[in-house]
């Protein structure tokens, strides 16, 4: 078969994907209008999303498998189905009364297409951009940070002007047509293909392959030591990640005496800074390596989270709390471009899905930790120490990757030279 794709085109169709499913993010601004229109309490109403986001995760581990088993092409038909289904369901939902029916769409049949469609278009981007490997990934991991940013005011406008179940019932087609589209169009390139100016470069010496240390199986990747290290890296990054989104605003208005209205405006900039960071720092890894990335990661939250009790200034606070959010964004983008440098791309996909399951613990984790110690104390500061603690153990964590990894790159090396020598 001849490779005919743009993979320019392949990029967009994945970030067609991804903002569709990140759509999901926004749903806040549905809480209060369905909890006032069913009579439902906000509490029942959250529990769709709580339920979401604990498949999201899950099911991309899950089905990690059936990603590499049936391409991206089907996988991505089938996280169209499920996610269009949810979303349109919704409405039925509302438009009939049932609480039960809500959370079977909203919650189940779109958390198991949102897990679906993020991992679906992931090994297939990093086989199409061998050279930039964190770019394609992060613009396709950004797709889905600007899907909330996108929905959230459509939604928001949509259920004024024609009511929620219309809302529902036409994002939810939306959303399957935009699906449909990216996942026609999505298909993986020849076995080592490589981009014509990469092959230019290494031919004039300019350039020189960087090979992935192995090519593992997601069974034979799960027993390695450096799969867990960075299992516990993300888990970290991401519960601290998601600590911080989910009490900013109130947390900011505590600390240091941030208006209301400011409040919010900073939790949306957050939205910018989540999905920036995703993009920046994906791009910023190709130059300096997913493992010094990591590294930068951790140093920064370090100094965030020591430095937060004391600072009295509302900007630098705000700084402080962005900068941690792009690390949380950051370490998303750059998983799967990292997966394939420690695993080869054989089973990158089931590989990112099994590690996604640190979005589901750190999206438990985070929220509960926080809640217990403002419960407990009556105060935020408490909460700085805790996580500067758990990111310490993350920065070393993150410093025996990049030994180990330069240890497995001199013995990979060693073995080149003694096979070139007989």
């Amino acid at each position: 078969m001849k490779t005919t794709k743009n993979r320019w085109l392949i990029a967009l169709s994945a970030i067609a994907i991804h903002l569709s499913i990140g759509g999901a993010y926004a749903y806040s601004v549905y809480t209060y209008p369905v909890s006032n229109q069913m009579g439902w309490s906000a509490t029942e109403v959250t529990i769709a999303f709580t339920i979401m986001m604990a498949l999201a995760g899950s099911s991309a581990a899950l089905f990690g498998k059936f990603v590499e088993r049936n391409g991206p092409r089907k996988s991505a038909i089938v996280a169209a189905v499920l996610f269009g289904i949810g979303q349109a369901g919704s409405g039925v939902a509302i438009a009939i009364g049932s609480l039960p029916l809500f959370l079977l769409t909203y919650g189940v049949a779109s958390g198991l297409g949102l897990g679906i469609g993020y991992i679906s278009p992931v090994s297939t981007l990093v086989k199409w951009f061998p050279d930039r490997r964190g770019l394609a990934t992060g613009m396709a991991v950004l797709g889905f940070g600007a899907g909330s940013l996108i929905t959230a005011p459509v939604a928001a406008n949509l259920m004024v002007a024609i009511g929620i179940s219309n809302t529902f019932y036409l994002l939810g087609s939306s959303y399957f047509i935009l699906m449909i589209l990216g996942a026609s169009y999505i298909a993986p390139p020849q076995e080592g293909w490589m981009p014509a100016s990469m092959k230019k470069d290494i031919a004039s010496g300019k350039k020189i392959i960087k090979k992935d240390l192995q090519q593992l199986s997601a069974k034979e990747a799960v027993r390695t030591r450096r799969f867990w290290m960075l299992w516990t890296m993300m888990l970290i990054n991401t519960t601290a990640g998601i600590m911080m989104i989910s009490v900013a605003s109130p947390m900011a208005q505590e600390v240091v005496g941030l208006s209301a209205a400011a409040a919010a405006t900073l939790v949306g900039i957050m939205g910018i800074f989540n999905g920036g960071g995703r993009l920046g720092w994906a791009a910023a890894s190709d130059y300096l390596g997913r493992s010094n990335v990591f590294i930068i990661f951790f140093s920064i939250q370090v100094v965030a989270f020591l430095t937060l009790p004391f600072i009295t200034s509302i900007i630098l606070f705000q700084i402080m709390i962005l900068l941690v959010v792009s690390c949380y964004g950051g370490g998303f983008s750059n998983l799967p471009a990292f997966v394939g440098d420690l695993f080869g791309t054989k089973q990158l996909g089931a590989i990112h899905g099994y590690l996604l399951t640190t979005w589901s613990l750190g999206g438990v984790f985070g929220p509960m930790i926080v809640s217990q110690i403002r419960e407990r104390t009556d105060s935020y500061i408490p909460v700085f120490y805790v996580f500067t603690a758990l990111i310490l153990l993350g920065f070393i964590v993150s410093i025996l990757m990049k030994l180990d990894i330069k240890r497995s790159e001199k013995e990979l090396q060693a073995k080149q030279n003694q096979h070139a020598i007989s």
